[in-house]
């Protein structure tokens, strides 16, 4: 029983427009599902993606008014955009220079070539070559940034923790992933953990970080990472294998495009196991995703009173990125 990759990855935004036009304008990706924080719905929840809304391409975010993420351990610092070659990374780095984004220059994240840089609330980004990758490439047609240059989808991703053990031991004896190598990082010792197949999309990064400060999470920050289940018979077993290792978990949510479970592993870091259908294109056209509010049957009944309590994703003339 294995997690193939990475499913999505889910931050905050304290600026659903401003955020709406970096991802899409900036980084290029497509908005391929807009819709609303199933849990709370005064907040978007905002879905950007390769062309197809591949699953393990999806960067999304919840839209809540809170202060900037106060950095510590517990959390995930770093996520991981992959790109197929080293002369893509180098056109991102002018193209992010020409943009005013000012990225670190051009270096290496775990023995590949990297651009590591923030978006306008402090989200640490990287871009990280893939030569390696499995699947093929799912550029947006309409996307500002050339197909060859396109970001292919997410990892590795990289969170810290104040004690390895616990973790490892969720990571390994829970997770069935594989403790594959070790590199060093600014004075510290990164992990790497490896699901599925391996390579950039399937690697999770653990720092140890025993003296630094708890995370206060906020925009900027991350709120969850999500691993691939590949189909509802996965799924299914995923949550009977939980609940035989001990692992409190949320049980099966439904999120209409998805299937999810939640855990917390032992440094708190929240986790999602999440299915890879059937997609965001069951309630609207593939070739219209994101150009509308979304919401799934269950919330239709309040439509008109969700749409009252959001705001446009069109930034006022002159604001920038």
């Amino acid at each position: 029983m294995q997690l193939t990759g990475f499913h999505h990855l889910t931050a905050v935004t304290a600026d659903a427009a401003r955020n709406h036009d970096f991802y899409t304008q900036t980084l290029g990706l497509r908005l391929v599902k807009k819709t609303v924080n199933q849990d709370d719905v005064s907040a978007y929840h905002l879905f950007y993606a390769d062309g197809d809304a591949s699953p393990g391409s999806d960067l999304t975010f919840f839209d809540w008014p809170a202060p900037r993420e106060r950095r510590g351990t517990c959390s995930v610092t770093r996520v991981g955009l992959r790109v197929p070659n080293e002369a893509a990374l180098n056109w991102w780095s002018r193209r992010l220079r020409e943009l005013q984004v000012d990225p670190q220059p051009v270096g290496e994240l775990a023995g590949r070539p990297a651009l590591e840089f923030e978006d306008f609330e402090g989200q640490r980004l990287c871009l990280v070559v893939d030569e390696s990758r499995l699947e093929p490439a799912r550029p947006w047609v309409r996307s500002p940034v050339p197909a060859e240059h396109q970001i292919l989808g997410l990892g590795p991703i990289m969170m810290s923790v104040p004690e390895l053990a616990p973790t490892e031991r969720v990571l390994t004896d829970v997770m069935n992933m594989r403790r594959v190598r070790e590199y060093s990082r600014i004075g510290a010792t990164v992990h790497v953990f490896e699901m599925g197949a391996g390579g950039p999309s399937a690697e999770l990064h653990v720092v140890e970080e025993p003296g630094a400060p708890v995370v206060k999470p906020g925009a900027g920050g991350v709120h969850h990472v999500a691993f691939r289940v590949p189909d509802e018979t996965a799924y299914a077993a995923w949550f009977e294998h939980l609940q035989s290792k001990g692992v409190r978990s949320s049980g099966p949510v439904d999120r209409y495009y998805f299937r999810s479970l939640y855990f917390r592993e032992p440094n708190g870091v929240l986790f999602e196991l999440a299915t890879d259908g059937p997609g965001f294109a069951v309630d609207e056209p593939k070739d219209e995703l994101g150009e509308k509010l979304a919401l799934p049957p269950f919330l239709e009944r309040q439509r008109e009173q969700i749409e009252a309590g959001l705001k446009p994703l069109t930034l006022p003339t002159g604001k920038r990125r």
